[in-house]
């Protein structure tokens, strides 16, 4: 059966893996003359299933592996093929196709998988001699021939029956041989048996080691977030400390607020109470001085509207400390969930979460900041309303009038008006009029008195010597603790 050669084998099997008992070669001769086509013979025993890329090729003495073969052929498939039946086959190889040199070759059977089955005895590719020779003889030459094809044919005689004693003995050989094949037959199902069974061990082995593989890889894995998560759990306890630390300023600055409208607002009832006597005085005095009493009430009038101003900006100032107290309960609240997020941190879940309320907080934080910055804004205002005020009354010209009135008209501060700044104008008590009338000129933040010599201008380079500039933005500030917490504030951000 012949095929086309374009296909050779892809098989590099060495030669430790190959059996050479399953397929045995037949009629090779010693050698053959080149130019001819040769015949192989062979027999498929009954351990091997042939298939139908199984191949013969001729391979050079000494070959390493079945890729060094010189030629080769597709061999034949058996039309009956039973499973204990032994099949003779036979494979022609072209003249073309055979080796011109005279090395020895052999025969190799090799089936789909490149594993050789069987291999044949060396042999040659080289011409038959044929030597002429004339022999001469004489006759005691041709006697001891004969003696000696006697002697020959007697020890014939004796290799025949030595012969027929090893035919017995191969006979028995043989039986033993079948039985020894029988079990050989029982020894290889159990082999195969034990190596179906190291198969399926090995493939165990196998997948426990990529099970191991694997469960190592995840290991590594959780500990690099392990890792990851004990960094971001620092940096939000960072954040935290951050955060709570600018909570417990706020309240500081929150406290020192209350206080400093409490104060104001004391200040204005003061200021109320004075305004108030002022204008009991002015009630009181003679009829030349009517425009004066005109111009004070218009002035009155507008204190009226500062103060109503002061009480609508007390409101809201309230209306902003329970906003305070508000975002107080809500930082307090914040706290709680950054402690049961730190707790959620350690079951290595919700990190995306977490950066979201931290970015929450962060959220709510500044909101804080604004607020509190309107309050410091509201409170400026107030007081900057304030020393407005303070400075029209001192650089009114009426009012300085009132200020030059003679000491003996001015009566002085009796121990019960003692917390009025002009004193009470229905104490006529002549013991309680003192020589001289104390200075109105008084610095609202230092509370320096001055005399009356002392300009407008003087005292008002005084004043402003007390206020301090954001130099971040356009803010002033009179108190020089709530100045540096907004400059703090500035550099966190």
């Amino acid at each position: 059966m012949d095929k086309t050669l374009d296909e050779p084998p892809t098989s590099a099997v060495f030669l430790d893996n190959c059996h050479f008992s399953q397929v045995i070669f037949n009629n090779v001769e010693k050698f053959y003359v080149p130019g001819g086509d040769i015949t192989c013979y062979y027999t498929l025993t009954q351990h091997i299933t042939p298939r139908r890329k199984d191949w013969v090729g001729i391979f050079r003495v000494g070959w390493k592996t079945t890729r060094e073969y010189y030629t080769f052929m597709w061999t034949p498939f058996p039309s009956d093929l039973s499973g204990d039946s032994i099949v003779q086959q036979q494979i022609q190889f072209r003249a073309y196709y055979l080796p011109k040199d005279d090395e020895y070759y052999q025969f190799c059977y090799v089936d789909e998988e490149g594993v050789v089955r069987g291999a044949s005895v060396p042999f040659q590719f080289r011409a038959e001699t044929e030597d002429d020779i004339l022999v001469v003889t004489t006759q005691g030459e041709v006697e001891e021939i004969e003696q000696q094809n006697k002697d020959l044919l007697k020890e014939n005689k004796e290799l025949k029956e030595s012969c027929l004693c090893l035919q017995k003995q191969n006979l028995g050989l043989q039986e033993e041989l079948r039985l020894a094949q029988e079990k050989m037959k029982e020894l290889e199902g159990e082999v195969c048996f034990l190596q179906t069974g190291n198969l399926e061990l090995r493939r165990a082995q196998e997948l426990q080691a990529g099970e191991m593989s694997s469960a190592q890889m995840n290991l590594a894995s959780i500990r690099e977030q392990n890792i990851k998560l004990g960094k971001e759990n620092q940096e939000l306890q960072k954040g935290l400390a951050s955060l709570r630390s600018s909570c417990e300023k706020l309240e500081l600055e929150g406290n020192f607020l209350k206080e400093e409208n409490k104060r104001l607002t004391e200040q204005n009832g003061c200021r109320e109470r004075e305004l108030q006597q002022f204008k009991e005085h002015n009630q009181e005095v003679s009829s030349e001085k009517e425009q004066l009493e005109s111009r004070l009430k218009t002035t009155l009038d507008h204190m009226d509207q500062l103060q109503s101003q002061v009480l609508n900006q007390e409101k809201e100032m309230e209306n902003l400390v329970r906003l305070d107290h508000d975002k107080t309960e809500q930082l307090e609240h914040l706290k709680e969930e950054n402690r049961q997020l730190r707790i959620t941190l350690t079951e290595q879940h919700q990190n995306h979460d977490l950066a979201k309320e931290l970015e929450e907080k962060n959220h709510l934080f500044q909101i804080l900041q604004r607020k509190k910055d309107e309050i410091e804004e509201k409170n400026l205002r107030l007081r900057q309303e304030n020393n407005e005020l303070l400075m029209r009354l001192s650089e009114s010209p009426d009012y300085s009038a009132w200020v030059a009135v003679p000491s003996a008209q001015v009566p002085t501060r009796s121990p019960e008006s003692a917390d009025l700044l002009f004193g009470n104008p229905y104490n006529k008590s002549l013991e309680t009029y003192g020589v001289n009338m104390p200075s109105v000129k008084k610095c609202p933040l230092c509370h320096e008195v001055f005399s009356d010599d002392i300009g407008p201008r003087q005292y008002e380079e005084h004043v402003r010597s007390h206020i301090l500039d954001c130099p971040f933005c356009d803010e002033t500030f009179q108190d020089k603790q709530v100045y540096d917490d907004h400059v703090y504030c500035h550099s966190l951000e």
